[in-house]
């Protein structure tokens, strides 16, 4: 599990993409300080295991799934990615809950600056919409933010020059794309509501009463 704030962008080192997956080797420094083999780092929000590590690195192995829901297949040496280490159970939790499980992707559209923040708009698959919802969480390349606006598959979020600084996002060209997760707990609801022998307590009257809709 992760909080969806990034400790430090890193650079692409090398990569080699096979009929296994991809092998990926990223320069790094905060992350290491506590770094082992079989660490979870999340890597623009996918969680990833390191199979190897050194004074300035860590390496790692994306699956061919990791390969089918990511934009890693698009990245090239000296990209900058975002890094997080797994959390901790000894530290607040000031983003929200990321699973580090990619769901889709989304392309970047444009940004525009709204007072001292910077509000970007991106278009999701469509399939993955209805779990986007006016100021529900969201992880995009693996950074917790709120969504700002929705109209059908297009949503935006709004970045403060804070957040700004210590992510990649800021680097997105007109129809780069990102990874997306969305809300963890919005996919459990609609699993339980639409299961066919559901037999929860929770049901729509139950999230409308408690004021979830």
């Amino acid at each position: 599990m992760f909080t969806g704030l990034i400790e430090e962008q890193g650079k692409i080192r090398s990569y080699s993409i096979s009929s296994n997956g991809m092998e990926i080797t990223v320069t790094c420094n905060k992350i290491l300080s506590d770094i082992k083999e079989g660490a979870s780092v999340a890597i623009n929000g996918a969680c990833q295991t390191v199979v190897k590590y050194g004074k300035d690195y860590i390496t790692v192995q994306a699956s061919n799934e990791t390969l089918k829901v990511t934009n890693y297949k698009n990245l090239k040496v000296n990209d900058f990615v975002n890094l997080e280490r797994a959390l901790t159970l000894n530290k607040r939790i000031d983003g929200h809950i990321v699973s580090g499980h990619i769901d889709c992707l989304a392309e970047f559209l444009y940004a525009k600056q709204d007072g001292f923040s910077k509000e970007f708009y991106f278009k999701i698959q469509k399939d993955f919409s209805k779990y986007i919802i006016y100021k529900g969480s969201i992880a995009i390349n693996g950074v917790s933010l709120t969504i700002a606006s929705v109209n059908n598959e297009i949503f935006s979020v709004e970045l403060i020059p804070t957040t700004l600084k210590e992510v990649n996002l800021s680097q997105l060209k007109e129809g780069n794309f990102v990874n997306i997760e969305t809300d963890l707990f919005a996919k459990y609801v609609e699993k339980i509501l639409t299961s066919k022998d559901n037999t929860s307590r929770i049901n729509y009257g139950f999230l409308a009463e408690n004021g979830f809709i």
